[in-house]
């Protein structure tokens, strides 16, 4: 999309007034940004499951878990000094959820000034409940993913915070008095898991997927891989709160 931008009239060599060819400010279109929406939501998506699965390592005792977290900090040694894979990863992820949530607010924001007149009377939009929570879900995430850094991957927000020992730092910040942070965490994921089942099905139509077939099997898929995900990742606190996990 490209907008004039307005320029000065200038006076040429004989006096007269001149108007300069207007430039043209080039803005991506909307289906670019649904484009970069989609590829970044995707790249988000991967690691949530690489995340999980690392995670699930902690039902096989605390050497085994412990073990994979050191092994993350070395992942590219001797080619890379400890840490820098981590930090990479971050930066990467970073400007994932950057462009995500960029994309997401560019393309509200076009929404809402194509309709720029509401209706006197607006009737009820027929959506799940996924989509018609995608905003405020996003906003608990974000939240949500502050937080979790200061306390397992910082530990400034952690009871134990000892980086030599992560089993028992999960299982002091999931501990029964802790309740609270089961809470919130169990709040955060299921929100994760609304806004995954809405993304994908909009990610596979962003891609290509336009018929009826297509889109009811990309919901199926949606549905499947978030409740997964939600399980997965729950699976964790509970087994703490329980005693399955000390």
């Amino acid at each position: 999309m490209a907008v004039d931008t307005p320029i000065p009239k200038t006076k040429n060599a004989a006096g007269a007034t001149a108007t300069p060819t207007p430039r043209k400010v080039v803005r991506p279109s909307s289906v670019t940004l649904k484009i970069t929406m989609a590829v970044s939501g995707i790249l988000l998506v991967l690691f949530l499951f690489v995340h999980m699965a690392g995670n699930l390592k902690i039902f096989l005792g605390a050497t085994s878990f412990d073990h994979y977290a050191h092994w993350l900090r070395s992942i590219g040694s001797p080619l890379l000094p400890d840490t820098w894979y981590l930090w990479i990863q971050r930066a990467v992820l970073t400007v994932a959820v950057l462009a995500h949530i960029y994309t997401a607010a560019v393309l509200t924001v076009r929404a809402k000034k194509a309709r720029p007149v509401k209706y006197a009377h607006r009737p009820k939009v027929q959506g799940s409940y996924a989509a018609r929570t995608m905003r405020w879900g996003g906003v608990i995430v974000l939240l949500f993913v502050i937080y979790h850094i200061l306390d397992l991957t910082t530990g400034n927000l952690n009871p134990n915070g000892d980086k030599a020992h992560p089993y028992a730092n999960v299982v002091a910040d999931f501990a029964p008095e802790r309740w609270y942070v089961t809470l919130f965490y169990t709040l955060a994921i299921v929100a994760v898991g609304f806004h995954l089942a809405h993304g994908i099905f909009s990610a596979a139509r962003t891609l290509g997927q336009q018929t009826m077939k297509g889109q009811r099997r990309a919901k199926y898929i949606a549905i499947a891989l978030s409740l997964v995900l939600v399980v997965g990742y729950l699976s964790v606190p509970f087994a703490v709160l329980t005693g399955l996990v000390d």
